[in-house]
């Protein structure tokens, strides 16, 4: 046997074809997988409210690449504690803007702390931090 249980669920018919059309676009071929994808992703956020949950995170940035001071604010990121750079992509997107994504690795906490960080240094234009808690238990 699987170590599946079936579950029954009730709801609205517009709703349900919300639901449907959301997922169809999205390239699910049933519900199953979505609403699965769907109690993951809420169980992994709920793990992030806690301050001491192990994480990954992407550091998403443009920035304008003559602000001389950020790309030594990221060689000193890769060897900074407790945040580990895990990897690193650089963009050059147009002769005054770069790209660059950041793979971290630590707490939850810290990561988004380094991310606010850099986020708000002179010359990033544009910053998103996105973290998921890695499946390890918080610590309280």
């Amino acid at each position: 046997m699987t170590n599946i249980e079936r579950i029954g669920v009730s709801l609205e018919k517009k709703l349900l074809a919300e639901f449907d059309k959301s997922i169809a676009g999205k390239g699910y071929k049933n519900r199953s997988e979505a609403i699965r994808d769907l109690i993951r992703s809420n169980l992994s956020q709920a793990k992030l409210e806690y301050k001491r949950t192990p994480a990954i995170g992407a550091l998403f940035l443009i920035y304008d690449h003559h602000t001389a001071h950020i790309s030594n604010v990221f060689k000193k990121l890769r060897h900074d504690k407790p945040v580990r750079t895990v990897s690193s992509v650089h963009v050059y997107i147009d002769s005054h803007n770069c790209l660059e994504i950041m793979i971290l690795r630590g707490m939850a906490s810290d990561i988004n702390k380094v991310g606010e960080k850099i986020i708000s240094l002179k010359g990033v234009k544009h910053g998103y931090v996105n973290i998921v808690a890695t499946g390890d238990k918080p610590e309280h």
